[in-house]
C-alpha cells in the first residue's frame, strides 16, 4: 500500500510539473500585451472559442503600434509581418518549412546583390589581434579573455575579388537545387555575439572547412555531405556539436544582450 501510496505521488507530481511547463492564459482575455495574445494563437486549440475575440483585438493592436511608431523603429516591420498573416490565417505560427524558405530566400537575395555589385557589398572592418572579449562572471569580477583567433579570422575573410566570386556563385547554385542526390548542401551559421567567430566543420579524413563568421552577422558554406563535428570558440565559450549534414542546415551561435 505503502509503494502504491508513493508510486500515485510520483506521478503526480509528475503531472503536477508538466502543467507547470504550460503558459497560462486563464486571463488572456484581459490581456492587452501584443507579444502575449500572440502566444496564445499560436498556442491554442483551432477551436479555442477566445480565438474570435483575441484575432481582432491584437490585429488592431498591432495597426495602432505601427501608425504611433516613431521613425525607424525596428519592431515595425515584425508588426507588419505578423498582421499579413493574420490575414491569410489564425496564427502567425509558421512551419519548419515555411522558415526554411523564408531563409533561403533572404540569402539568395543577398548573395545575387554580392554578385551584382562585387565585394562592395561587404563591409568588413579587420579587428585587432590585441581585442579582448571582457567576460563578466559577476559584476565585480571582469577576467578578460584574449582574442587569439582574430588574425586567422582576418586572413578568412580577406577574399580576392575572384575567390569571393566563385564562392557566391556556388552558394546561390546549392540555394537553388533542389536535388535530393546532390551531393552537396549549404550551412548557414548566424552568428548573434558580440565577437566575431571561426566555425570550424571537420569531417572524415583530410575533409576540413573553416567559416569566418563576423559579430552579429552571418556567413555560408558549401560542404560535401556528411558527418561533421562543428566547434567555435563563442566570445570565449567552447562550443562543439555533431552534425549530420544531408539538408541544408542553419546554426544560430551566441546571443546578443
Amino acid at each position: 500500500m505503502k509503494k502504491l501510496f508513493l508510486l500515485l505521488a510520483t506521478v503526480l507530481c509528475t503531472v503536477i510539473s508538466a502543467q507547470k511547463k504550460n503558459k497560462d492564459y486563464a486571463d488572456i482575455l484581459k490581456s492587452k500585451n501584443i507579444y502575449e495574445i500572440n502566444a496564445f494563437l499560436r498556442d491554442a486549440h483551432p477551436d479555442d472559442p477566445r480565438r474570435s475575440i483575441m484575432k481582432p483585438k491584437v490585429m488592431d493592436m498591432m495597426r495602432e503600434y505601427i501608425q504611433y511608431a516613431k521613425p525607424g523603429d525596428p519592431k515595425v516591420r515584425q508588426m507588419q509581418d505578423w498582421l499579413a498573416l493574420l490575414k491569410r490565417r489564425s496564427s502567425t505560427k509558421i512551419t519548419f518549412e515555411e522558415m526554411n524558405e523564408n531563409i533561403k530566400k533572404k540569402q539568395i537575395a543577398k548573395y545575387q546583390k554580392q554578385l551584382q555589385v562585387g565585394q562592395a557589398a561587404i563591409v568588413y572592418k579587420p579587428s585587432s589581434p590585441q581585442n579582448v572579449y571582457a567576460v563578466t562572471p559577476t559584476a565585480t569580477n571582469v577576467t578578460p579573455i584574449p582574442d587569439t583567433e582574430a588574425s586567422e579570422f582576418n586572413s578568412l575573410m580577406s577574399e580576392n575579388p575572384s575567390e569571393h566570386k566563385n564562392k557566391t556563385v556556388k552558394i546561390l547554385n546549392s540555394l537553388f537545387d533542389n536535388d535530393p542526390n546532390s551531393k552537396e548542401c549549404i550551412i548557414m551559421i548566424e552568428n548573434k555575439s558580440d565577437c566575431n567567430i571561426i566555425v570550424r566543420i571537420e569531417g572524415i579524413g583530410n575533409t576540413k572547412y573553416r567559416l569566418p563568421v563576423p559579430a552579429h552577422g552571418d556567413n555560408s558554406i558549401v560542404v560535401a555531405k556528411g558527418d561533421y563535428l562543428m566547434t567555435s570558440l563563442v566570445c570565449g565559450a567552447q562550443f562543439a556539436s555533431q552534425k549530420s549534414i544531408q539538408k541544408p542546415l542553419m546554426v544560430a551561435l551566441g546571443s546578443s544582450k
